[in-house]
């Protein structure tokens, strides 16, 4: 942690109470205040309603509220700029994950995580970036895309809304291209890439380039596999 950089805050919900206490002591080592443990979904909602974090540790399953119920009503109570939520899960692919993305989450990571891993990935979100490699982004949404799943984005956002040249970094972005990928195939800056993205998930009100991901997938901008 830097000087100039305000501390990282973070909620953890789970319903094991030594899982909590785990997480609790790496991030605690890192500099990363704790403002809150939750047992359930509906703990957690209350707890980010009391504390405000910069970003909640969900686990999916558990008792009452699920992960995915809470990580809805955190979003839609904190808005594009509030509170990120990252899932913790037990399967790199477990069918949960796709859910609780449309619903709202910044990413994932395994329970079975390295603290470094948990550490970088929570400092992740102080630069205003997903919390989900690239590759990881496109298996997930390859994987789910088609599975029955609630939809949830909101009808009102229109890709009309894009100049073609942002159609066109959104169509790559939800490859699972990197901003230095995506810089590199359209022969443009990284700086400049930046920008396009940044006015992408601002004119759709995306939290993230994860959430812009699974848009292109739900209107059908990009099929699974990577067609257009």
């Amino acid at each position: 942690m830097t000087a100039d950089r305000p501390p990282l805050r973070a909620v953890i919900a789970d319903d094991q109470a030594l899982v909590r206490t785990g997480f609790k002591m790496i991030l605690a080592a890192d500099g990363i205040e704790v403002t809150a443990e939750a047992a359930d979904g509906t703990e957690a909602v209350a707890a980010v309603r009391r504390t405000r974090p910069d970003v909640v540790l969900m686990d999916i399953r558990m008792p009452e509220t699920d992960g995915i119920e809470a990580t809805r009503r955190i979003v839609g109570d904190t808005g594009p700029a509030g509170t990120r939520v990252m899932i913790l899960t037990t399967y790199d692919l477990d069918h949960y994950v796709y859910a609780a993305l449309t619903a709202g989450a910044s990413g994932f990571l395994l329970k079975d995580v390295t603290p470094e891993h948990l550490v970088g990935a929570l400092r992740l979100v102080q630069t205003g970036d997903a919390l989900l490699a690239p590759t990881i982004t496109r298996r997930l949404i390859e994987r789910f895309a088609h599975h029955d799943e609630p939809r949830t984005i909101a009808p009102h956002r229109d890709l009309s809304a894009l100049t073609p040249r942002e159609l066109e970094v959104l169509r790559l972005l939800a490859t699972g291209l990197s901003n230095a990928e995506l810089a590199s195939r359209l022969f443009l800056s990284p700086t400049t890439v930046k920008s396009h993205v940044g006015r992408i998930l601002s004119k759709l009100d995306l939290r993230d380039r994860v959430q812009a991901v699974v848009f292109a997938y739900e209107t059908g901008l990009i099929a699974p596999g990577g067609g257009a």
